[in-house]
């Protein structure tokens, strides 16, 4: 069977998690040049930076959220595959949406919590970096909520369409497959 070509939105939300792919990329070279800098620091010039700890705790949040939307999008996160592959068709793609209503439900918990935590935190500093605002630290919480809501919502809409090839890859795709 050909592939189809990807619509517009599909498209959209691949650059979008293509740009978190990078910037986890991005948040893991800083992470291993805030601990390496540290380590220096203490082994090397028998010092230390009171600030490494809570900016390597940060990026490591950071980097969890981010690299999350990526893997909602590769529907890499756990799951019971072996029960779900053993189903006929119709219950394979009943289970599986009922799977996807649920991520979503906590996908958007994240971001009305997240965006409450956001704000009520909001101008609270960090205590060893005194300029890092505490709201910047929390805002991905609900950036990368909305970011997995969206993923979701792609593959509701391609199990509601009856696509025979899960959006973004998965268990019943080929490895490396995209749309």
């Amino acid at each position: 069977m050909p592939a189809r070509r990807a619509g517009r939105g599909t498209r959209a939300l691949d650059l979008l998690v293509a740009a978190a792919e990078w910037l986890a990329v991005g948040l893991l070279v800083a992470m291993v040049a805030v601990v390496t800098a540290a380590v220096f620091y203490r082994y090397v010039l028998d010092d230390s930076l009171v600030w490494y700890d809570e900016g390597a705790s940060f990026l490591l949040v950071w980097l969890t959220f981010v690299g999350s939307v990526a893997v909602a999008r590769r529907r890499r996160h756990i799951s019971f595959e072996l029960f779900v592959e053993r189903r006929t068709p119709g219950v394979r793609r009943a289970l599986e949406a009922a799977a996807e209503l649920c991520i979503l439900a906590f996908q958007l918990v994240l971001v009305v919590y997240g965006w409450n935590l956001v704000e009520s935190m909001g101008d609270e500093t960090a205590a060893s970096l005194l300029w890092l605002h505490m709201g910047w630290v929390y805002a991905v919480i609900p950036a990368c909520g909305l970011l997995m809501a969206l993923v979701s919502l792609h593959r509701l809409a391609g199990l509601l369409r009856g696509s025979p090839e899960a959006p973004g890859g998965g268990p019943h795709a080929s490895a490396g497959a995209t749309e």
